[in-house]
């Protein structure tokens, strides 16, 4: 039970070792699926998989709170899921059961822009074939499929109100999350001090100055995402300014 126990000395992971590099691949390669099976990937049947990949989802995340807990490193400091991959994933498996556009419009952003990143530097311990290489890379993976899916199979598009509505949701979560990280003794979204190892956040300033950059930051890479996956008719388009004369 090696590959389930707490222990990495057997599976040690390495960043972009040949294990690391198929995960990358196998993210690229089904996104290039999707894209080319768009069409035949509308039919309504496609509701079960949707279902089947939520119920997925959820039991994979149990699991691994059921590892941290026989592991004994569950801890309330670090083991509440309000990470923002974490937060991902929990919208990712709400898009999945409701359709609902409004959570597709923040999953979109904070999927591509945080799992994204986590996939390709990730803050891993454990290598192929270990649980927590399966969990980490399969709840990423999914955390970016799934709105790509609904952009160009359903048909769900950001619109200008959408990067709006990303900003409202960051900053009603933020006092939240740094009032539970006083409470618990946490670090969620690097809110109370930056991460113990190098990170980009070494080049946004010192606290609390990078949680303002890291969050401009995130809001400029939400506009670049809208405006390459909007629709063409966006707000922009459908009321321009008016042309005033003097």
């Amino acid at each position: 039970m090696d590959w389930f126990g707490r222990s990495n000395k057997n599976f040690d992971f390495e960043m972009f070792s040949m294990s690391h590099l198929a995960i990358i691949g196998i993210l690229v390669l089904g996104l290039v699926v999707i894209y080319l099976m768009k069409e035949q990937l509308k039919d309504e049947k496609r509701r079960k998989a949707e279902l089947g990949i939520a119920i997925s989802l959820i039991t994979i995340e149990i699991i691994y709170h059921v590892w941290m807990i026989i592991n004994g490193s569950w801890n309330v400091s670090h083991a509440i899921p309000l990470e923002l991959c974490s937060i991902s994933l929990i919208l990712t498996i709400l898009l999945l059961l409701t359709r609902k556009k409004v959570i597709y419009e923040i999953l979109l952003f904070t999927a591509l822009l945080g799992a994204s990143q986590a996939i390709i530097t990730p803050a891993l311990k454990y290598d192929f074939p270990h649980f927590r290489y399966f969990h980490f890379f399969y709840t990423h993976i999914m955390s970016i499929w799934v709105p790509l899916y609904f952009t160009w199979v359903k048909g769900y598009r950001p619109t200008i109100w959408s990067v709006m509505k990303l900003f409202v949701f960051l900053n009603g979560l933020m006092p939240i999350i740094m009032v539970i990280n006083k409470l618990v003794g946490g670090n969620y979204m690097f809110l109370s001090h930056k991460p113990g190892s190098a990170s980009l956040l070494d080049l946004l300033g010192p606290y609390p100055w990078y949680i303002l950059s890291m969050e401009g930051l995130l809001i400029m890479l939400s506009l670049i995402v809208w405006l390459i996956l909007r629709e063409k008719s966006d707000v922009i388009h459908k009321y321009p300014f008016k042309r005033t004369y003097h």
